[in-house]
């Protein structure tokens, strides 16, 4: 039946006569009292609002709930009604009940489970829930508060259009009565369940009702006589325990009479006593002096004690044939089994404040706690309510784990330790050298479970390994620990990057006497903030160097006093061609016939390059690469002399490119790189090198005469991939 608390009656008696009134402690009392002080105003405009935070007080006070979760209960109708905010709640009261306060707002979730089962889940709307599932884990609190608030609610909607009171119904036997019992919180679950029934059936909860009131007189005085006679039985074997009659609540009496098709006389559980005993002996001995004193049931017999329910519920229930034959259902559990099914997850909130037992029992209870959850879901998702879709969205592609203090850490299936430790922190990540799962040494590649504790271990400094990145090695499962990854070696690279090009470019700069270079217009023309930028850029390939000076010398010269230019200066001579190397084949001339090409050195291109002409004096046509600085310069000086050219299909014919390759110094490097080179049937014409001892590093210039840019492209990667090789570039004279 549904109780009538003391709050309703608030009109009669003030807010201190009220709080007298309830078993808590006086420091409880202190703190409540405080409390009102601050937000009485808001209440004085709001009485429904009142009466609400009083009754949530009163429900919660019953289940020896502590101060915070008290003082957070009587703010969140305050919230709830808009009187106050999260963030009001933050600046002025403290962090516990404002974290409280929070994950109580962050439940409001929940409602995205009544969807219709036709309805698809936005995106926004499942990271809610996941966060509000998360909430859930990290303090058990929190839960018990939204399931005050919804009973509140229920009574609120009690004079409500018939619409609204059956969707808060419906909403609470589908997903609240469900959790409280999944928690065991049987005190709240019976109500929830109740009141739901009286407003989704009205006329079975009233017919049920009458019966019940009808035959209540006759049916106290039995078991008056009842409970007497076997709390005498108790005494006489030595048994320590109290007997008393069991309230009866009609959604179970409902309930049991669909499952079983009784009518209400058959019923075994209308006549129902609770026997409660101090040890877990007395258990077995209480049903020894029930059993011989009555006959019982065999079919009606459940031992919870030695098997319990999966929310922890234990208790003994037999059903014996008392006094007139009539059936009498008998519960008997310990004290402390009697107040985990009252209390469920409530009793064990002092984890919080970190008990005795010490962290491993805290997070024992965490674990207990979440499996909980999860199971939950399950009985939702069983009954039909809850969505496939949602459930393998928040649930099936995700796992909780723990770090060594209990907090609780989403991560996708299949989330490894390093994944683990790269969303606590990016520097947790880096610094990674291994993990421990319930204290056991696990490799990198383990796969995480729901439920595993997992401590990482760090060295002072950062030092991952790009083998973490690769995909086939299993290191690292999901996009966000990846990318970490690969940003912390972009950074890396970068400094590399910054070193070389700044020696490169100085190195250039200085066989043209260039002591101070326009930086400024440098670093707009390469889409660049800085000048560490613009050396990054060189050394990593994407400013070419020759692009650069090139660009720096036209500055240069834009100072210097303005000369003739004759184009042949900057065109060189058509190199000496061998009998393999026929130029004057190997290009067209668009409108033209027969005309003396030859390839430029500044830029050597290769079939497959984009290619332009510019008409020398003498000496024929220069072919370019399109992209040639050189070219822009002496096409900006006369560019009537471009012209249209095409390269010619001829595959005999061959050009020299000349690459540029940078390696850790290692003997066998150069027998390797020229082994790739012959395979590829490309011929060596010249080399140089150059090592730093102190680096140890090697810089290799090979020319090199191929057939066309393709050939060019495949020699370039499969050097690349060479163990050592730190870059592989093509140079422009």
């Amino acid at each position: 039946m549904v109780s009538v608390r003391k709050s309703h009656l608030m009109s009669d008696t003030s807010f201190e006569q009220w709080l007298e009134t309830l078993d808590i402690s006086d420091a409880k009392k202190l703190a409540l009292e405080s409390l009102w002080r601050d937000v009485s105003v808001h209440f004085s405009k709001d009485h429904e609002c009142q009466i609400k935070s009083l009754e949530m007080v009163e429900i919660l006070s019953e289940l020896n709930l502590d101060n915070d979760s008290l003082c957070a209960a009587f703010l969140v109708p305050l919230i709830e009604y808009k009187h106050l905010t999260l963030v009001e709640i933050q600046e002025s009261f403290s962090d516990q009940i404002f974290l409280l306060c929070k994950g109580v707002a962050q439940m409001e979730a929940i409602k995205t489970l009544q969807q219709s089962q036709t309805s698809q889940v936005a995106a926004n709307q499942v990271d809610n829930i996941r966060k509000m599932l998360l909430a859930m884990v990290d303090d058990v609190r929190a839960v018990v508060i939204k399931l005050a608030e919804r009973l509140c609610y229920l009574r609120i909607v009690k004079n409500s259009e018939e619409e609204l009171k059956v969707i808060a119904a419906k909403e609470t036997a589908n997903i609240y009565a469900p959790l409280a019992n999944r928690l065991g919180i049987g005190q709240l679950k019976w109500e929830l369940e109740d009141i739901a029934f009286r407003y989704l059936h009205p006329d079975v909860y009233k017919k049920i009702a009458k019966q019940l009131d009808e035959k209540r007189l006759a049916r106290e005085q039995y078991m008056v006589d009842f409970v007497s006679s076997l709390q005498a039985q108790l005494d006489e074997m030595n048994v320590s325990g109290t007997v008393y009659g069991r309230p009866k609540h009609i959604y179970s009496i409902w309930k049991k009479m669909q499952n079983k098709s009784l009518d209400f006389d058959q019923l075994f559980d209308v006549r129902a006593v609770r026997v409660i005993v101090d040890e877990l002996q007395d258990c077995y001995a209480a049903l020894g002096a029930v059993h011989t004193t009555w006959k019982h049931l065999a079919n009606e017999f459940d031992d919870y004690v030695a098997t319990p329910k999966p929310n922890g519920y234990q208790s003994i229930h037999t059903v014996v044939l008392g006094p007139e034959g009539k059936s009498v259902e008998v519960q008997i559990r310990t004290e402390q089994m009697h107040q985990d099914a009252e209390l469920g997850v409530a009793a064990h909130w002092r984890y919080k404040e970190g008990s005795a037992s010490g962290k491993t029992s805290g997070f024992d209870e965490k674990i207990s706690w979440l499996r909980k959850i999860l199971q939950w879901q399950e009985d939702v998702s069983e009954n039909g309510q809850m969505l496939d879709e949602l459930r393998s969205q928040v649930f099936e592609d995700r796992i909780y784990a723990f770090t060594p203090n209990g907090d609780v850490i989403d991560l996708p299936v299949g989330a490894t330790p390093l994944d683990f430790a790269y969303y606590i922190h990016s520097n947790v990540g880096h610094c990674c050298i291994g993990a421990k799962v319930f204290g056991r040494i696990v490799p990198f590649t383990h796969k995480l479970q729901t439920g595993d504790q997992v401590e990482i271990l760090t060295s002072k400094k950062p030092n991952p390994s790009r083998d973490w990145l690769n995909p086939n090695l299993n290191y690292i499962h999901s996009a966000r620990a990846r990318a970490k990854v690969q940003h912390f070696f972009k950074l890396l690279d970068r400094d590399k990057h910054t070193v070389q090009g700044k020696e490169l470019l100085e190195t250039e700069l200085a066989k043209h006497a260039i002591t101070s270079p326009d930086f400024s217009r440098a670093i707009e023309r390469y889409n660049v903030s800085t000048v560490d930028d613009l050396y990054a850029a060189i050394g990593s390939g994407n400013a070419r160097l020759q692009q650069v000076i090139n660009y720096l010398l036209q500055l240069h010269e834009k100072t210097q006093p303005l000369v003739d230019i004759d184009p042949e200066s900057i065109v060189t001579k058509p190199q000496q061609q061998n009998s393999q190397t026929q130029e004057k084949d190997s290009v067209t001339v668009s409108g033209v016939g027969n005309l003396l090409t030859h390839m430029a050195k500044c830029c050597q291109p290769v079939p497959g390059d984009e290619i332009v002409g510019f008409i020398t004096q003498g000496r024929g046509i220069s072919v370019h690469r399109k992209d040639c600085d050189q070219l822009f310069n002496a096409l900006h000086q006369h560019p009537e002399r471009e012209i249209e050219v095409q390269w010619a299909n001829n595959e005999q014919q061959t050009y020299q490119a000349t690459l540029q390759v940078t390696a850790s110094d290692r003997q066998g490097l150069l027998r390797d790189i020229s082994t790739i080179i012959a395979n590829e049937r490309v011929h060596i014409v010249g080399m140089a090198s150059h090592s730093d001892e102190q680096k140890r590093t090697t810089r290799m210039s090979l020319t090199l005469e191929i057939s066309n840019s393709e050939m060019l492209s495949r020699l370039l990667v499969k050097l690349r991939q060479l163990d050592d090789i730190i870059d592989v570039k093509r140079l422009s004279h």
